[in-house]
């Protein structure tokens, strides 16, 4: 049972990493847009 529940939580953590590695640059660059556009 231990074993069934690691591998979910692999599972889940891959696909949790996965998806930081496209948000976190698309909030950047979200992030440095709105900067922008407030600065001007």
């Amino acid at each position: 049972m231990a074993s069934q529940d690691m591998k979910s939580a692999e599972k889940m953590y891959d696909s949790f990493i996965a998806s930081l590695k496209w948000t976190v640059p698309l909030i950047a660059v979200i992030t440095l847009v709105v900067v922008v556009l407030i600065a001007d």
